[in-house]
């Protein structure tokens, strides 16, 4: 079960929002409820209540298009009081769903940011340990005694502070009440009374995660670029990392408003790849090379808007490495073709060489399937990538050689890097069974 608080008004947003609530400013191609609801959904949330108070029915509305059956909306009447009020409200909707995750709609997280908070037992709150001053200055800052909270406030002089993230019990409402009674109508102030009647344990952000508080336009600029620099991968090679995704991240940003599907994108990167073969064979190396790098960088912003989007799924990736193994194919070949028309006149060669790319294809299809079951350790994929091993890569080596007009050299660059990446990952596959096979035994 997971709540999402969206009854402010945010005055600081004022001139960016004329009035309407922030929750409906668009980030990434997705408003920030939305964005909050998809992060919830992601988490492992079957349900997600939305409280909803300034602007309710426009913000109603916008809800309501969001997974039909998984998202409600309830309305706080006395969310002018505080962002504890609006907790109240969700009361009722909550039944006997105990622990529940809560965020603060206008939080933005990075992918992965709330896996240890929604795995966790009992109640809990994400903390960042080091923020930067700024973030400090404006957050809510957090006490920690022994690994467990036991005050949240302003005032507070600790460096740690939340992140607007929670996994609470059901406790929380009385503590709630207990606190309105004093005056503060605040969630922290709901918070710090739970903590004095149950442990509310501090789950620091991941190092490599992050987060962002939106509360001005200032706080806007910096979650989308945030989100931008978040949308490269971790195993990236240096070809993505350093060529294809300070274009390719651009780009999906500037289209994120259209939210372009994910499959189209995949078939657009297909179709760039057959074309490219396709200049290749009939000797237009030049023109070949840059279709097949521009291939290469589409073929990034599927994954991208996937996760821009919050929604990236297995068939998805699936479907990507299918049509990846069947343009690298028609790359071989096209290769092949261009080095058989300047060498070889037997057209017997011609179809033993096409055989081969069809072959290594299915090969290779193959291969991404049982590398993925055994799970190839992410150094070794970190290794593959900066040894041009990883596709990026092998596209680029292919590039750079065709527009020198070097078929051959070109098509055993692609297949010595390939063959590298093979090597590599079944060498640390055979290393890792060979290491953890002992803990098996009794």
């Amino acid at each position: 079960m997971g709540v999402v608080l969206a009854a402010g008004r945010s005055e600081r947003l004022r001139l960016v929002t004329r009035g309407r609530s922030k929750l409906l400013l668009h980030l990434g191609g997705l408003t920030l409820v939305e964005r909050a609801v998809r992060t919830l959904l992601a988490a492992g949330v079957r349900r997600v209540v939305v409280v909803v108070g300034h602007q309710g029915d426009a913000m109603t509305s916008a809800v309501q298009k969001l997974q039909p059956g998984q998202v409600e909306t309830v309305e706080a009447t006395r969310w002018e009081q505080g962002n504890g009020s609006s907790l109240a409200a969700a009361e009722p909707a909550l039944a006997d769903d105990d622990p529940f995750l809560l965020l603060c709609g206008d939080h933005v997280f990075a992918d992965g940011a709330l896996d240890a908070l929604a795995s966790a037992v009992g109640s809990a709150v994400l903390v960042d340990r080091s923020p930067e001053r700024s973030a400090w200055e404006e957050g809510t800052r957090v006490r920690i005694t022994d690994g467990q909270v036991v005050a949240f406030g302003k005032d507070l002089g600790d460096p740690a502070i939340d992140c607007g993230a929670f996994l609470l019990t059901s406790e929380v409402f009385a503590c709630q009440k207990v606190a309105e009674a004093e005056g503060d109508h605040s969630l922290a102030g709901a918070v710090t009374r739970l903590a004095g009647v149950q442990p509310v344990r501090a789950i620091a952000l991941p190092r490599s995660s992050w987060w962002q508080d939106v509360d001005t336009p200032h706080d806007l600029r910096l979650a989308r670029g945030q989100l931008r620099r978040n949308l490269g991968l971790e195993l990236d090679g240096p070809v993505s990392r350093y060529l294809n995704r300070p274009v390719s991240t651009r780009l999906s940003m500037a289209l994120a408003p259209l939210r372009p599907s994910p499959t189209l994108i995949s078939f657009i990167a297909f179709f760039l790849g057959m074309l490219a073969a396709f200049l290749l064979a009939v000797e237009h190396p030049l023109l070949g090379g840059l279709v097949l790098h521009a291939g290469s960088v589409v073929d990034g912003m599927d994954g991208e808007a996937a996760r821009l989007q919050l929604r990236p799924t297995l068939r998805g990736a699936w479907l990507n490495g299918l049509l990846n193994r069947w343009v690298d194919a028609a790359i071989l070949v096209g290769l092949a073709i261009w080095m058989a028309q300047d060498t070889f006149s037997n057209r017997t060669i011609l179809l033993i060489l096409g055989s081969v790319g069809i072959g290594w294809a299915i090969l290779a299809m193959t291969g991404m399937g049982w590398t993925a079951v055994l799970r190839v350790p992410a150094a070794g994929e970190r290794l593959v990538g900066f040894s041009l091993g990883g596709r990026d890569g092998r596209l680029f080596l292919v590039t750079a050689w065709a527009v020198l007009g070097h078929p051959m050299v070109a098509l055993v660059a692609f297949l010595l890097a390939w063959a590298v990446s093979v090597i590599v990952r079944v060498v640390l596959i055979v290393r890792s069974v060979g290491v953890e096979a002992p803990t098996g035994l009794t």
